[in-house]
């Protein structure tokens, strides 16, 4: 049976992958929990451009509330058009 010797420098790159993982399930549950999501949030879910997501408002893809200068989205709605586009 061979030994493996662990360095410093591998526990560094554990930690480092370990953290990394545990930081992203964890926006995935804060992101999931919200109600409203701004329009970089919505892009990023989306993985669509700036241009892209004024288009799905304006020919109604993607409903949205509009206070003062901000734009909100309905976290269930664009979790509903996500839905739709998978295949």
């Amino acid at each position: 049976m061979a030994k493996e010797i662990i360095t410093l420098q591998d526990l560094e790159v554990f930690k480092a992958d370990l953290l990394k993982e545990i930081k992203a399930l964890m926006d995935g549950r804060l992101q999931q929990n919200k109600k409203w999501l701004k329009s970089y949030q919505v892009r990023e879910l989306l993985g669509i451009s700036a241009g892209t997501l004024q288009t799905m408002r304006i020919n109604g893809t993607l409903p949205f509330s509009k206070i003062g200068g901000l734009i909100f989205y309905d976290a269930d709605l664009v979790n509903e058009v996500m839905s739709k586009g998978k295949r």
